[in-house]
């Protein structure tokens, strides 16, 4: 059977193919050709589906592949490809018949160095950060309640869409002021550096009579590959979002996605949707908010009011009528200052009388008091000598106590058989009652 690539086709009438069965015979050529083949080249689109198959293209100055390598054997790679990287690709050509595209059946893929555009973000992204442009002291805080964003994107991007519509849904109350600008292709930089010029110049006059209030930047561009996304790694972007007078958002591809502008900007967000969510609290919780405060407010106001109300009705009642409280106080004044002068007079007459009959007999008590006293202190020594109980035991006496040592002063307080001890004067004894005799 003649193959597709045969040499010498019939000469007669031309064969009329199916398009699968064109297909098929290409793609077997390709297999009988070509296959195992090796290829080396940059990344470029890559993705990777839910399933775990992945989808890229290699390209270099002369051409571009399309890649794709399933599951079995992305589960093998031991880094994860980003664009730009310059790799290795090992696998089988073949023909995908569904859109008749020529494409690589990937069995292994690893690194063969760092593409040439990759390289360059490299240079430039160290060549920035080393002049403090990344720097995390020169970032700022989002305002909680801006009064004005200012949007810097292509007019016909979905970005666009995707932004304007999260704010009307969000905020619609907010003024959005739109700088239009290309965001792909050679005059891009030039071109989003003017934008955001724009929107600096606007935002510097701060609400001037007729200009509107800019209070953060966003700068969004929905995904795409790494030359897609090139212009927001140029370095007159970068120094361009440095010199923004007000927060600024990059909001550049999707989430894989990094450029040089969300080093710069003050804060990175993975989506332009999401950067648009950032600054655009939804208007309803701030509502709720209100109200809740509101509530807040009129709850204490009316606690406050009943309790000032409490203390007035107790300082009325404790007033009474202010004439007859303030006749009261002057007669309760007066007495006091009449009894309080009566009495100071009388203490004074006391003193004095008091002092002149202590210095008249001073002399005669004194002595009359230690005789005394010597006196005393005689009869106490023979009162303390009397009232030692060791003179008591002596003459024959006990002291009757429990075996715990109270002493019992009754007879009562010992029923028949207690043991008690009685003390005498050289010693003690253990005895117990046997018969108790009440008088």
């Amino acid at each position: 059977m003649m193959s597709f690539f045969d040499p010498l086709p019939s000469l007669g009438k031309p064969r009329v193919w199916d398009v699968g069965a064109l297909c098929r015979a290409i793609a077997d050529s390709l297999e009988a050709r070509f296959n195992p083949v090796t290829v080396r080249g940059e990344i470029t689109g890559f993705s990777r589906a839910g399933s775990g198959h992945c989808y890229f293209s290699i390209k270099d100055a002369g051409g571009q592949l399309r890649c794709a390598m399933f599951r079995r054997a992305a589960v093998a790679m031991d880094f994860t490809p980003r664009d730009g990287e310059l790799v290795e690709v090992r696998g089988k050509l073949g023909v995908y018949e569904q859109r008749g595209d020529l494409q690589l059946i990937v069995e292994s893929l690893q690194r063969a160095g760092q593409g040439a555009l990759f390289e360059q973000f490299l240079r430039v992204k160290a060549q920035l950060e080393s002049e403090g442009l990344f720097d995390a002291a020169r970032k700022r805080p989002l305002p909680v309640m801006p009064r004005g964003i200012g949007v810097v994107t292509s007019l016909g991007a979905a970005a666009l869409h995707d932004v304007v519509t999260a704010l009307r849904r969000r905020v619609p109350h907010i003024p959005v002021l739109i700088a239009p600008s290309l965001v792909q292709g050679g005059d891009a930089p030039a071109s989003i550096a003017q934008a955001l010029q724009q929107l600096y110049d606007v935002a510097a006059r701060k609400g001037a009579p007729g200009v509107p209030v800019i209070d953060v930047i966003l700068l969004v561009r929905g995904g795409g590959s790494m030359e897609d996304l090139w212009a927001f790694n140029d370095e007159r972007v970068a120094r361009a979002i440095v010199q923004s007078p007000v927060p600024l958002i990059s909001g550049v591809g999707h989430e894989t996605d990094f450029t040089i502008a969300d080093f710069c900007a003050d804060l990175r967000a993975p989506t332009p949707t999401a950067a648009a969510e950032l600054v655009a609290q939804p208007r309803q919780a701030w509502l709720d908010g209100l109200d809740a405060m509101q509530a807040r407010i009129q709850d204490a106001l009316l606690r406050q009011v009943d309790r000032q109300a409490q203390r007035l009705d107790a300082a009325a009642h404790r007033l009474g009528r202010p004439s007859q409280q303030m006749a009261q106080q002057r007669l309760h004044l007066s007495q006091t200052q009449q009894r309080a002068r009566h009495g100071l007079l009388m203490k004074m007459q006391r003193q004095t009388q008091a002092y002149q009959a202590l210095e008249a007999d001073l002399v005669k008590k004194t002595q009359r008091r230690l005789q005394q006293h010597g006196q005393g202190l005689q009869q106490l020594q023979v009162r303390v000598e009397l009232l030692n109980p060791q003179r008591v035991l002596e003459r024959g006496y006990s002291v009757l106590t429990t075996q715990s040592g109270q002493v019992i002063t009754s007879a009562k307080q010992a029923p028949v058989g207690t043991p008690l001890k009685a003390v005498l004067a050289d010693g003690s004894l253990d005895v117990s009652v046997t018969q108790p005799k009440l008088l």
